[in-house]
């Protein structure tokens, strides 16, 4: 029994414990860092080909919302719309404001990709589902905290994106000029204008976005008994997800671009609920806070699945990068 005591205290002396503080740990917070290293990169990249792909499409959308153009922005008017902004101001003005998006939807959409994956960690810890797929309302819970969380930080970018795709070029010059304009003529508080029935709409768009689409995952591998689905049915998830999303939250939206565009378009709102309140008044509930959706509908689906599918597929790729052979030392 004293060799065993003797035996055991050397072996916890000499080889248990520096090797665990001097490697173990510091490797485990490498990896950390790595991860979320990946998820920032993979969110931007995820943002940048989504919103650049369906640029032309929701420049129309904020056109749209933010004044009378029709009653239910059907399809026709919307490519009509297209159209004559092409022939009007040249086929590269359909994506202005693109940079003023990519200047926010890249950061937003890393900040958020980058959340959800540490509030799933979080919450998983928190509720005991660590390395298991989350149940529905911390699944819901995780998507939420990070939109809200990436809204947070990115807003007056939105704001400026908002200004930039419905006026014409010759008012705002570039992204710092928006800035400079606004806070000049319209004061800093301006670039908030929106920001909370932006929150409200994101808790729901978010929430519902990430729902679903990890949900889709998870039925997925239950019945394919495919750990990880096609490219082809990410896309499919991720449309069923914005699809879903974003019908849920589009009168906020709506609401959030009356406000934010309220200054140059030559209306005054005030709280949501005013601002509410006047578009049923002037243009009717479905025909006013549920214009652009069916043109949304369209658009949103390709966007998020482009966004969901693209995020998973970069961070497959860099997790092989990290475990390849070559790149291990």
């Amino acid at each position: 029994m004293g060799n065993g005591v003797r035996e055991g205290a050397v072996d916890f002396k000499g080889q248990d414990v520096e090797p665990v503080a001097a490697t173990h740990l510091p490797a485990e917070g490498n990896q950390e860092k790595k991860n979320v290293l990946n998820s920032l990169m993979s969110g931007a990249l995820a943002g940048a080909v989504a919103k650049t792909a369906v640029a032309p499409l929701d420049r129309t959308k904020i056109m749209f919302q933010g004044e009378s153009l029709c009653l239910f922005a059907p399809l026709h008017e919307a490519y009509r719309l297209i159209y004559h902004t092409y022939l009007n101001e040249g086929f590269w003005s359909l994506w202005r404001g693109n940079s003023a998006t990519m200047v926010r939807v890249i950061p937003y959409a890393a900040i958020q990709f980058c959340a959800h994956e540490e509030y799933k960690q979080l919450l998983g810890s928190y509720y005991g589902f660590q390395g298991k797929a989350l149940t529905p309302f911390p699944r819901f819970i995780a998507g939420s905290l990070a939109g809200t969380t990436a809204a947070i930080l990115t807003y007056p970018l939105d704001m400026v994106r908002a200004r930039m795709a419905v006026t014409p070029k010759e008012m705002y010059s570039n992204i710092v000029h928006v800035f400079i304009r606004i806070s000049r003529e319209e004061g800093l508080k301006t670039l908030y204008r929106g920001f909370t029935p932006t929150i409200l709409g994101v808790i729901p768009y978010a929430g519902l976005s990430f729902f679903t689409y990890e949900t889709l995952k998870k039925l997925h591998a239950d019945h394919s008994g495919r750990a990880q689905p096609s490219p082809a049915e990410r896309l499919l998830f991720g449309a069923c997800a914005g699809l879903i999303g974003q019908s849920a939250s589009y009168p906020l939206d709506v609401v959030r671009r009356r406000m934010q565009t309220a200054g140059v378009l030559g209306h005054t709102y005030g709280s949501i609920l005013r601002t509410m309140q006047d578009i049923v008044r002037e243009e009717g509930l479905v025909r006013g806070l549920y214009k652009g959706l069916s043109m949304n509908w369209v658009k949103g689906p390709i966007a998020v699945g482009i966004s969901f599918t693209t995020f998973d597929l970069t961070q497959i790729l860099l997790r092989k990068l990290q475990h390849s052979p070559g790149l291990q030392r």
